[in-house]
Formats: structure tokens, C-alpha cells, sequence
């Protein structure tokens, strides 16, 4: 059987595998493929995303280093590489796989939120500001980005900044108004 015919196989047969719930036997199909198509960035990817989805978070790290070094051009495996490094607390790390993403493409907006997250947990808020507003611009209408803008405002004690964004968020994502309003003690006044 000729290789590309053999590649699709293993492709046909771990989605048909997912398709059915049958995570496990899916990743094994990947790592099968592995063996056949050593450093193929599509099973690399599978199989990373499947053992972080088993709770098998480790494996899941090696594999997408094994992913970023044979495909270290494509952002995506940056972003989701640095997106399971923060998730287990490897900020430090976490913050060069995002900033390589970031680099690698800078319209992706979930890396310059994943970029921001991180940088407020390492408690640098001047470039969670940097990162946050990226991504605010990249997805203006997304209130996740906004909702981190304003607590780092808080944290650097600008709170008319945070008020700022709640009135902002009030126009289009009113419960995330409100909820950053409780959390912050910042009320928006009512118009007269």
C-alpha cells in the first residue's frame, strides 16, 4: 500500500475512533502512525491533545515538544503548547511558547490573551496591559480580554481606567459589567 493511502488510514481510523468516545484507542492509533510517520505534525498534534484530554498532562507536554520542534513554524502548536504549560503552572515556559506564537502570528488573538493571563500570574501587569489590549483589538467584542484589562487596571490601583472598560462592557456584555462591579467594588453611575 503506498504511504499516502496508509496515512489516511490511520487518519480514518482515529477520527472513526472519536467519533465512538473511544479516546484511547484513538490515541493509540496516533501513536501507531507515530512509528510509521515519525515527526507528522498532525499526529503529533492528535496525540498531545488526546493524552492533555486523559488527564495524562506530561506525556501531553513531551508530545508537543516533540510538535514544536518538528513544526516550529506553525503558532497554533505554540499557543496550545503554552496554553498546557500555564494550566499546570510552568508560567515562565508558558510565557516563550506564547510570546513565540505570538511572533509567529500576530492576529491570533487567543495567544495574546493566553500571553496576558500569564503575565498577570507572574504579576508583570505592565505587559499583561500590553498582551490584553492586543487582544482586545484582535476580538473587540469578546469580554474576556476586557474583564482582565480591567482587573490589571485595579491592580495597578487606576481604577477610573476600570471604570472606563466596565462602562465600555455595559454596552454589549452587561452581566460581565456587572460581575466585574461586585468583584471590584467599582459602580458605573446611572445616567441622570
Amino acid at each position: 500500500m503506498m504511504p499516502a493511502l496508509r496515512y489516511r488510514g490511520w487518519k480514518w481510523r482515529a477520527m472513526g475512533l472519536l467519533l465512538f468516545g473511544r479516546q484511547q484507542a484513538a490515541l493509540d492509533v496516533f501513536e501507531s502512525m507515530l512509528q510509521e510517520f515519525p515527526g507528522d505534525s498532525y499526529g503529533l498534534a492528535s496525540k498531545a491533545h488526546l493524552q492533555a484530554q486523559l488527564g495524562r498532562k506530561r506525556d501531553a507536554l513531551r508530545t508537543f515538544e516533540q510538535l514544536v520542534t518538528a513544526d516550529g513554524e506553525n503558532a497554533r502548536h505554540w499557543f496550545n503548547y503554552g496554553f498546557l504549560l500555564e494550566e499546570m503552572g510552568e508560567y515562565e515556559q508558558a510565557e516563550a511558547a506564547l510570546r513565540r506564537a505570538t511572533e509567529l502570528s500576530p492576529k491570533l488573538d487567543r495567544a495574546w490573551y493566553g500571553l496576558g493571563l500569564v503575565l498577570i500570574r507572574l504579576q508583570r501587569f505592565d505587559e499583561a496591559l500590553v498582551a490584553l489590549k492586543k487582544n482586545t483589538q484582535l476580538q473587540p467584542m469578546s469580554p474576556y480580554g476586557w474583564y482582565q484589562l480591567a482587573r490589571v487596571h485595579v491592580d495597578r490601583h487606576e481604577p477610573e481606567e476600570a471604570l472606563r472598560i466596565i462602562r465600555h462592557l455595559k454596552r454589549f456584555e452587561p452581566k460581565v459589567a456587572a460581575q466585574l462591579e461586585r468583584e471590584t467594588g467599582i459602580f458605573v453611575p446611572p445616567a441622570s
